[in-house]
């Protein structure tokens, strides 16, 4: 059973960074497309980042050219480093193994407040 966990989160000022983890188990990580997604308060659940078994990535216009998503085989850990945050970034955010976040993890708080 897969199983994913998020961290990292937290409250931060407008254009301030952070850097969320999610520990992956369960499966071959390394054979796994993976996914970040986000849920801002009253809204659905929006994709935000992809990082491919091969080492590609792509994003969503909103957030490109702020976060990258990056992953350590080794530590079976996949990375989401968000720079320049900004208040509409606020959201709970989910790693997933698919890009509709069928199977997530419980999540992380992201607050961006001045």
């Amino acid at each position: 059973e897969v199983h994913l966990e998020e961290s990292g989160g937290g409250l931060v000022q407008p254009g301030e960074s952070l850097r969320l983890s999610c520990v992956v188990s369960g499966t071959t990580f390394a054979h796994r497309d993976m996914s970040w997604l986000r849920q801002a308060p009253g809204k659905g659940l929006e994709w935000i980042a992809l990082h491919n078994t091969g080492g590609g990535t792509d994003y969503l216009d909103s957030v490109k050219g702020r976060f990258t998503v990056s992953r350590d085989l080794y530590k079976n850990t996949l990375y989401l480093q968000m720079n320049a945050l900004r208040p509409e970034d606020t959201a709970v955010y989910y790693c997933s193994t698919d890009i509709d976040g069928n199977v997530r993890g419980q999540g992380t708080q992201v607050t961006v407040s001045s």
